[in-house]
């Protein structure tokens, strides 16, 4: 998929595969992002990316000696994960597709959600907080309980690599 380095004066390049044309306060963001000191390489936009809090919602920050845990725009359950394997770029050419087909058929993704509770989740100890939540939730700890682990709640699984 051909992306776009974004014409902005930043210590960092921000390339996009955004399938939309940025607004102003996304590409202020973006911008703003960019020039963190401790941005690795360049940010990443993905092609649903969309205004957050702090970052864009769908963006991609590789950091050199930090961590933004919120940096993913605070989109709230939005499956994000980021995880350094030992594969380099010939041992996954041509197998992507089935990677990703594999990992969609054991996470829930979508408006699926698992059939049954785990033993783990069940013990979890988060629970006895749930009370706690805005009154609104606090009748849906059973359907939490069945999305613990997947990607509930209208979302795709957004599998994106980055090989070095």
């Amino acid at each position: 998929m051909p992306y776009e380095k974004l014409k902005l004066s930043t210590p960092k390049p921000v390339l996009s595969w955004a399938n939309h044309t940025l607004g102003s306060q996304e590409t202020q963001m973006a911008k703003n992002v960019a020039s963190l000191p401790f941005v690795f390489k360049h940010v990443a936009l993905m092609p649903d990316v969309h205004l957050g809090k702090g970052a864009l919602v769908g963006s991609v920050i590789a950091t050199k000696d930090a961590v933004i845990p919120a940096a993913v725009g605070v989109d709230v359950g939005c499956g994000m994960a980021a995880v350094k394997t030992p594969f380099v770029a010939e041992q996954l050419e041509g197998k992507l597709k089935q990677i990703r087909l594999d990992i969609e058929a054991a996470i829930p993704t979508g408006f699926n959600q698992n059939k049954d509770v785990e033993t783990s989740v069940r013990n979890w100890q988060g629970w006895s907080h749930f009370q706690q939540l805005h009154p609104g939730v606090q009748n849906l700890q059973s359907k939490a309980m069945l999305q613990m682990g997947s990607l509930g709640g209208g979302k795709r699984l957004p599998l994106t690599v980055v090989i070095q």
